[in-house]
């Protein structure tokens, strides 16, 4: 599973019907701002495919996760999205049952204390480090 799909059925619930899907979506992303201006959203059969420009990678990869961890939503397209290189190396990491911040930071990051590196890098999507659910997609910054 790549950055770009994502289980259908798990995430925030913010949509009942496809014609509202775009714009719930779109102000959700909109909400935390993670750096995108000129933000278009558009929605069918499960897939978001957005566009605009980020000011950066890592904007555009916290648009992608707070699309993609919506419930109904099974893939996300950026061909329109417009952003500059990578500052710094990312890997992506689905939650498995059992797992917590500090769990994954151990495997990733070698020392669960680090935890709170991988909370901010995926604060416009996990609102909580103690409320993470199994399915949800996020960023693991590595060093």
């Amino acid at each position: 599973m790549g950055l770009f799909d994502f289980v259908k059925e798990i995430g925030k619930k913010l949509f009942s019907g496809e014609a509202e899907a775009a714009d719930k979506i779109k102000n959700h992303i909109e909400e935390a701002n993670p750096g995108i201006q000129g933000l278009n959203v558009s929605f069918e059969d499960g897939v978001v495919s957005l566009s605009g420009q980020a000011s950066s990678l890592e904007a555009l990869e916290k648009a992608v996760l707070m699309a993609g961890n919506v419930q109904g939503v099974s893939e996300v397209r950026v061909q329109g999205l417009q952003a500059p290189p990578a500052e710094a190396k990312v890997e992506y990491y689905v939650i498995k049952k059992g797992d917590t911040l500090s769990a994954i930071a151990k495997q990733f990051l070698g020392n669960a204390n680090d935890y709170p590196k991988i909370f901010e890098a995926n604060r416009e999507v996990i609102r909580d480090p103690n409320l993470i659910f199994v399915g949800q997609k996020i960023r693991i910054p590595l060093k």
